[in-house]
């Protein structure tokens, strides 16, 4: 239910059930998306002994409408590409999309139209487009300003009047947005839209802050593009100062980055 709510649990797990656990800070999950409409193409051509391998596609890279999520569009006409091909490409490019070039996240709210393309007779085959695919998403997102997505909490604090200001100013200094203040039974509300990110260990300051009369709710509440942090990806403006986004690990790369890495 909360943050207070897990470390309760987790004192239950250490002390009632006498097992160590090792806790650390909750890791937020951001998104990445592009501004800018892109084109590129991607061409893998290899030679293994008497085998070959060649695909090559022509996309263009664009942004999509908010929650539209990914689409793809087959925009060849005529016989430049067999049937056959299409699927692996389209393949290929959603699973480059599961892995961003920003910082590694998932990549939404983009249309991905394939163009153009070429095969040969003898050595094209599925995989290879696959590749192609990946590789041609891969570089037409790196030119189509990819920008990192980060969750945004709707928050609302009810304390005493007298605490106001106090829960004003510490929301503002978590790059929190104040949107409306309502009286509510002799007591204020604050609302306010705050990344995720910020709010970590919130509950305990608003606790402390309003000798314990503060009452705090938090529910997600929508995405929206993340300012840089200090000194990465070349800038230097100020922006998350908390849990910056990290590249995610584990199962996150996609299987046609896992199979490019393989060939090169």
């Amino acid at each position: 239910m909360s943050e207070l709510h897990l470390e309760g649990i987790c004192d239950q797990i250490s002390h009632e059930f006498k097992i160590q656990i090792d806790v650390c800070q909750p890791q937020v999950i951001y998104l990445e998306t592009v501004r800018k409409h892109s084109e590129a193409e991607g061409k893998y051509v290899r030679q293994t002994g008497s085998v070959g391998n060649y695909g090559h596609i022509k996309i263009s890279l664009e942004p999509n409408e908010t929650g539209k999520g990914v689409e793809f569009i087959n925009g060849i006409r005529g016989s430049v590409l067999p049937r056959e091909y299409i699927q692996p490409t389209e393949q290929g490019i959603r699973e480059a999309l599961r892995g961003g070039v920003r910082a590694g996240y998932e990549v939404v709210d983009v249309k991905v139209t394939l163009l153009d393309g070429s095969y040969h007779d003898v050595d094209s085959n599925e995989m290879a487009f696959r590749i192609a695919g990946s590789m041609a998403c891969k570089e037409a997102m790196r030119k189509a300003s990819p920008v990192l997505l980060e969750p945004v909490m709707a928050v609302e604090v009810v304390v005493p009047e007298k605490y106001v200001g106090t829960i004003i100013d510490s929301l503002n200094r978590r790059r929190g947005r104040i949107e409306g203040m309502e009286h509510h039974a002799g007591l204020q509300v604050v609302k306010a839209s705050v990344p995720l990110s910020e709010m970590f260990g919130y509950a305990k300051h608003v606790s402390a802050s309003t000798d314990g009369k503060g009452d705090l709710s938090i529910r997600f509440a929508r995405y929206e593009e993340a300012p840089p942090p200090r000194g990465e990806w070349g800038g230097d403006e100020s922006g998350v100062t908390a849990n910056k986004p990290r590249r995610p690990g584990g199962s996150s790369g996609s299987a046609a980055a896992k199979l490019d890495e393989e060939f090169e």
